[in-house]
């Protein structure tokens, strides 16, 4: 492996490695979002074709524009299934709502599922998040805010969620002269486990506000964000904020390991494009940019999930589950 790596870094390439088969919890069940938890595991959400199809519904208004709902027409049912590498548990949970979720394991074998989109109407906010025990049942709902780009939680079931521009600025009712300032304003909160506000990122911090969060790593208790307007890469540690400036625009998947950082993705063109590096000083000290592949070099496929959690890129493609490490990246 080091060998093949060496190779990688000379011709600028970051070799993706094969490491599981994510295997169906039940036959005929199709993959509709997955996640990488505190420890490193994998968790995906399954449901049967029909379910599947309604937990990613879009209406279509008449001049064409399309937009997510944020709830399936009918309740439906779903299966969360744990890998750690093979299938280690799987929570079934029966009529629950919640479109476009994110899903999370929770300590005791509960899961937290969160549906992306919330809206405002008719005086109140629609509860977008729900945490189920180990046998999957409903221990408590909660609102988190419109607009969700990530949910990752802590080992300990603290609750990191990080917002897009509409959950920021406001949609869905959200930021209207008769209703409240978006939940996201600030770009990302941490929650308790009762999905209670436990801490929100300063408005008026030294690294100026978020105003759409690209990445988000949640490792140990501590959380490190990437985020637009400036692209600086932030640590959260406690309630303490450090940050270091960045040159590279547009990534969407952030990994760390003590002073190394690897920001994967970027606009266009550069959407697999990997910047490792060091945080030195005030800044982010970047080795040369390298092309994530598949292990059999071909391009990553544009429908795969690409996951940063502590030190370990994940990429679910299909049924596949790919890692890559810092052992496999140039940080000098």
């Amino acid at each position: 492996m080091r060998g093949r790596t060496g190779r990688n870094r000379k011709a600028g390439i970051a070799r993706l490695r094969h490491h599981a088969d994510v295997i169906p919890p039940s036959p005929g069940a199709e993959l509709v979002t997955a996640a990488a938890g505190p420890e490193g595991e994998l968790v995906v959400v399954w449901a049967s074709q029909e379910n599947a199809e309604a937990l990613v519904a879009r209406t279509v208004r008449p001049n064409g524009v399309s937009y997510p709902e944020s709830r399936t027409a009918a309740p439906v049912s779903v299966q969360v299934a744990t890998y750690s590498p093979c299938l280690a548990t799987t929570v079934s949970i029966t009529g629950q709502s919640l479109a476009y979720p994110h899903v999370q394991p929770m300590p005791d074998g509960g899961v937290l599922l969160v549906g992306a989109r919330c809206r405002w109407r008719d005086g109140a906010a629609e509860s977008n998040a729900a945490v189920y025990d180990a046998e999957g049942q409903l221990l408590r709902k909660g609102v988190l805010g419109d607009g969700i780009e990530d949910v990752q939680t802590t080992p300990t079931g603290e609750i990191w969620v990080s917002y897009f521009d509409e959950g920021v600025y406001g949609n869905r009712g959200w930021g209207k002269a008769d209703s409240p300032a978006p939940i996201g304003s600030p770009g990302l909160i941490r929650f308790t486990p009762e999905l209670g506000i436990a801490w929100h990122y300063p408005y008026d911090g030294e690294f100026h506000e978020i105003s759409d969060c690209y990445a988000l790593n949640v490792t140990g208790e501590e959380a490190w964000a990437y985020y637009y307007t400036d692209f600086p890469i932030v640590r959260v540690r406690a309630a303490a904020v450090d940050g270091w400036s960045t040159e590279v625009r547009g990534a969407h998947a952030l990994v760390v390991a003590d002073d190394r950082v690897a920001l994967v993705g970027g606009y266009d063109e550069h959407r697999h494009r990997v910047v490792a590096g060091c945080i030195r000083g005030e800044a982010f000290s970047a080795s040369r940019p390298a092309r994530l592949v598949m292990p059999d070099a071909r391009p990553v496929p544009r429908a795969a999930t690409i996951l940063g959690r502590g030190s370990e890129l994940h990429v679910v493609a299909g049924h596949r589950w790919l890692k890559l490490g810092f052992e496999d990246l140039d940080t000098r």
